[in-house]
């Protein structure tokens, strides 16, 4: 029998923001998240189906904390979509740390979806900019595609993967996070938070070991 991890051509794997300021020495290093960089290049190679996702954001972004007089990174303030936790600057467009990570060998990655680039509301998901109402242009992709199965992996898992993963939940993909290809950067119990989320709305969180080709 065909395991629920197999492959197959309706699969589509979704590498979140491997880029240079989310691993270390970058901007806003997520720990070790350089680690995941081999583990999504195996699962990678399994998968006929890829996209790859980049942060975005032009400078001043409503996101990062040397926007806002007196506030320093971490922090939430209340945007007009509701809490929004200040980064420092990252991923600024055309620098070296929005660079996707150098050592991702994805060569048939068919689409790169950048996100955040409205400087006025961040975006977490792939799927969603933080509104959770202002697209991004991948779920027409997906089914015009006709990918129904979504595995995600990449960077972090508590933000930019728990928000994608649930974004798809909720426009009915089959979700899979595949847990040793992400890494948390873990705010106020935030991969707790995830963990407890991804189980709520019944979301597998599998190992790569797991996704067979």
């Amino acid at each position: 029998m065909i395991g629920p991890a197999a492959i197959g051509d309706g699969d589509v794997l979704i590498v979140v923001d491997v880029q240079n300021d989310f691993c270390p020495g970058g901007a806003l290093a997520v720990p070790r998240g350089d680690e995941v960089v081999p583990v999504v290049n195996n699962l990678a190679a399994r998968f006929r189906n890829v996209v790859l996702t980049q942060d975005w954001h032009p400078r001043g972004h409503l996101s990062f904390a040397s926007t806002h007089t007196g506030k320093r990174p971490f922090e939430t303030i209340n945007a007009s979509y509701g809490p929004q936790v200040l980064w420092p600057d990252h991923c600024v467009q055309g620098t070296p740390g929005a660079a996707l990570h150098l050592g991702l060998q994805i060569p048939h990655a068919s689409l790169i979806i950048r996100k955040g680039m409205d400087a006025a509301i961040d975006s977490y998901s792939a799927l969603y900019e933080n509104d959770r109402t202002t697209p991004t242009g991948l779920v027409g992709y997906l089914r015009e595609r006709r990918l129904t199965r979504i595995f995600l992996a990449g960077l972090a898992f508590d933000f930019c993967v728990r928000y994608s993963a649930e974004d798809a939940c909720r426009e009915s993909f089959a979700v899979f996070v595949v847990q040793d290809a992400c890494r948390g950067i873990d705010v106020a119990g935030s991969v707790a938070a995830t963990r407890a989320s991804l189980a709520a709305l019944g979301i597998a969180c599998i190992s790569a070991a797991a996704v067979a080709s």
